[in-house]
């Protein structure tokens, strides 16, 4: 099952240069695993926020919010996910 998901991150002002930059370090991290095991098709970012659209595919939406949950910046995350279903046009 295919996913559109858009996030917007925003961590907190009071982590150090060293803790945002080891926070981005893991996210790039965890991100690529995720490609890898073919959960995370495909990123966008949004110009001018720190925003992102990606599509994701997983079984379902539980496990989705496992992955999701998984990515070290998550607890500082907005995220917005719609299913997507295919169109008849597309078959």
């Amino acid at each position: 099952m295919e996913f559109l998901v858009r996030f917007e991150t925003r961590l907190p002002t009071i982590l150090s240069t060293e803790e945002v930059g080891a926070l981005k370090s893991a996210e790039r991290e965890r991100a690529l695993e995720l490609r890898q095991a073919g959960i995370l098709k495909k990123l966008w970012r949004v110009p001018g926020r720190p925003a992102t659209v990606g599509i994701w595919e997983a079984p379902d939406a539980t496990v989705l919010h496992e992955a999701l949950a998984s990515l070290p910046q998550f607890p500082w995350m907005d995220v917005n996910v719609e299913a997507l279903a295919t169109h008849p046009q597309e078959v």
